[in-house]
């Protein structure tokens, strides 16, 4: 992004000198659908960002211009909560969740950018809704810890939104640190960065251009069936809050008598969670074999068990790992199309770059968007 341009924009737009706040998107290396289960994640904060220029209003109305959907639009702070399935209830829900937790918000004049894409699996809504509560805070004259930031995101998204997503991206749009993943654990929201060597491995994604319409009733009817798993589990074991709480071993017996689709649910939630810890450690000890493996069982459980994957992510994945330097791949997001994450050998991530690209508009008549991400710092306010 441009910044100087951006200004100028803003200046066409509102007049006066905005104050630039930005936050990343995301790739999650592992984990896939655990966050909501109370497990464990392990996510990438990536230099792609959602910026937001603004200056401070003297009356309570928010004036939000989006670049990408060329659309102004006007909202008053003290009017009814309510959402419209329209980009500016991303803005609106985190205005309304931060101003539940008592923060004490002026109207702003807001001017958003991003090149993180929309429907891609790169969290593009946690990015505008975590620089949106950043730059309301920052021209408000207001703080907030970072994890309150994040919480009061995600219920924008969760009941202003109507998207029943967990924690993960608005924390990793928080917490990203420059050259690291983070371990998070999504019970206690403990987490811990992991070294990410650029020397030995790259970050690949690649989108495959796709996003089929019914990721989002999807993901939501995903999460209930994870509640409904639980409850049979609890009908014998009360002490059980989530599927974090089980390994498939232990509920193999009873899962054998449930609805198809369920059994299915908890097998991949219980069988993925063991993967993160399994892949902090191969991280650590540069073991990009055990990495390999681990990436392919998570797609793979992701694909028959909880069947959010694609034909297009399918392909993706099947490519890349034909290809030299490929350390792992798998889907990122909540699936359904959109992205996959692939950690690729520094020396060979150029070509796999060119490679893929090519062999994935061969195989499907589509050209997809594959680039290297560095891992980046989280959100704040920028120049």
């Amino acid at each position: 992004m441009d910044l100087a341009h951006l200004r100028e924009k803003f200046r066409d737009a509102f007049r006066g000198e905005p104050r630039i706040f930005r936050a990343p998107g995301r790739v999650n290396l592992i984990g896939g659908h655990v966050d909501y289960n109370e497990g464990w994640v392990l996510p990438i904060a990536i230099d792609r960002y959602c910026y937001i220029l603004s200056r401070v209003r003297e009356d309570a109305t928010l004036r939000m211009h989006s670049e990408q959907f060329g659309e102004t639009v006007e909202h008053n702070l003290s009017a009814a909560r309510h959402g419209g399935h329209h980009w500016s209830d991303y803005v609106r829900g985190v205005a309304w969740a931060l101003a539940d937790t008592g923060a004490k918000l002026s109207g702003a004049d807001l001017f958003i950018a991003s090149d993180v894409p929309v429907g891609s699996g790169l969290s593009s809504s946690a990015a505008l809704e975590v620089a949106t509560a950043f730059a309301l805070l920052g021209v408000s004259g207001q703080t907030m810890e970072r994890t309150a930031i994040a919480r009061a995101c995600q219920r924008a998204e969760n009941e202003f939104v109507g998207m029943r997503c967990g924690l993960m991206d608005q924390l990793a749009a928080c917490f990203g640190r420059k050259s690291h993943a983070l371990r998070i654990d999504c019970r206690t929201l403990e987490f811990e960065p992991v070294p990410l060597d650029e020397t030995q491995i790259r970050v690949v994604v690649a989108n495959t251009m796709v996003k089929h319409a019914l990721a989002n009733s999807e993901y939501n009817a995903r999460r209930q069936e994870c509640e409904a798993a639980v409850r049979l589990i609890q009908a014998q074991k009360s002490s059980v809050r989530a599927l974090r709480d089980v390994a498939w071993h232990e509920i193999e017996p009873i899962a054998a008598s449930w609805p198809e689709n369920l059994r299915r649910r908890a097998r991949h939630v219980t069988t993925e969670i063991p993967r993160v810890p399994a892949a902090v450690e191969a991280l650590r000890r540069g073991d990009w074999d055990s990495m390999r493996r681990l990436m392919e069982a998570s797609h793979a459980s992701l694909d028959a068990d909880y069947q959010v994957t694609s034909p297009e992510l399918n392909t993706m994945v099947a490519l890349a790992c034909e290809l030299p330097g490929c350390c792992g791949a798998r889907m990122t997001g909540g699936g359904f199309g959109g992205c996959t994450v692939n950690l690729i050998r520094t020396d060979q991530a150029e070509a796999f770059v060119a490679e893929l690209a090519k062999r994935y508009e061969h195989a499907t008549g589509r050209r997809p968007d594959v680039y290297l991400c560095r891992a980046a710092d989280g959100a704040g306010e920028t120049c």
